[in-house]
């Protein structure tokens, strides 16, 4: 058996990522504040709200850069 690492495990909360997942209507980017990572999920913060993406839908993952701020 061969057990894959989960990389998501690295992050910490307050990193900026970005999550492509599976659900029952396609597949999904969650964009946004990582609150809370797992072996089973990560919680991030969009814009849209708290999403929960548990780990066997997820397809992709990685750390994004910060959002920039505009000037006013």
């Amino acid at each position: 058996m061969t057990i894959h690492s989960l990389p998501w495990l690295d992050w910490t909360p307050g990193d900026r990522v970005v999550v492509r997942y599976r659900a029952s209507d396609g597949v999904h980017d969650a964009l946004g504040e990582l609150l809370e990572t797992a072996p089973e999920h990560v919680r991030i913060r969009a814009r849209r709200g708290d999403v929960l993406v548990k780990a066997e839908t997820m397809i992709t993952g990685k750390l994004v850069s910060k959002r920039s701020q505009i000037a006013e």
